[in-house]
């Protein structure tokens, strides 16, 4: 996979899933203008990169993804900066665990405007530049509980369930475009997250995956990248599951 002369923008892409997507883009020869939700978590994470890899391209932004407004400015600046955009990421996300009962409007509506309204806001501010330039790709981070639930936190997996739901609808209306929408559900995922919590919980968690292993973040990463890239130039609409076979 080359991304040599594209330039990809990814949403939450300073720590985990996102920071090792930016980078295997990185590598490929992308210019990558990843978001944060401050611009010091941006900044600190593109420092980092330029450290890795001196001759990357890279920058960081902090567009506000719940408004529309926001991020179109901010991707405008991109597009003026590089002349144009070849790729989407929508990866930034909050996860959640409360249980029904505790459930107020307020934690519903914080997940459901970020994963699921900031979706939208991003991929509505950068289909007007694909469609000008006659295409492009649009990989959305969704999750393996949006197709089997989860215990408590009901918004998350009803997010990636409505994530899913844009991937597949999207990749119809925009297809005549050139516009490709594809999205991948991860796993468990050996973030930094996951890595706090004990080894008691995690080797369970292990022994019901057939591989018996956690997914890493650049698992996830070349799994997006791929469906990003022009040998994945046919595929469109697949909610692609990342999860080693973890499903019940």
């Amino acid at each position: 996979m080359n991304f040599e002369q594209k330039v990809v923008i990814v949403t939450g892409g300073s720590r985990g899933i996102g920071f090792s997507t930016v980078e295997t883009f990185v590598k490929k020869g992308a210019t990558v203008v990843l978001t944060a939700s401050r611009q010091e978590n941006a900044d600190k994470a593109v420092a980092k990169l330029k450290e890795l890899y001196p001759d990357a391209t890279v920058g960081g932004i902090s567009p506000d993804l719940r408004s529309l407004a926001s991020v179109e400015e901010a991707f405008r600046g991109v597009a003026e900066k590089y002349g144009h955009i070849d790729v989407l990421v929508n990866n930034a996300g909050v996860s959640e665990r409360t249980s029904f009962e505790q459930y107020t409007e307020e934690t519903f509506e914080n997940v459901m405007d970020l994963n699921v309204k900031g979706v939208f806001n991003c991929t509505r501010a950068v289909v007007p530049y694909m469609v000008q330039q006659g295409g492009g790709a649009v990989v959305n981070t969704s999750s393996m509980v949006s197709i089997y639930g989860q215990p408590s936190g009901m918004a998350y997996p009803t997010s990636k369930f409505a994530v899913n739901g844009m991937t597949l609808s999207l990749a119809r209306e925009l297809g005549p475009k050139g516009i490709r929408v594809n999205a991948v559900a991860p796993g468990i995922t050996e973030t930094d997250m996951m890595k706090a919590v004990p080894k008691s919980i995690i080797d369970p968690m292990i022994a019901q995956i057939p591989l018996r292993r956690l997914g890493q973040p650049e698992d996830i990463a070349n799994a997006i990248c791929f469906l990003a890239s022009d040998e994945a130039g046919y595929i469109s609409g697949v909610v692609l599951q990342v999860d080693g076979l973890a499903r019940s």
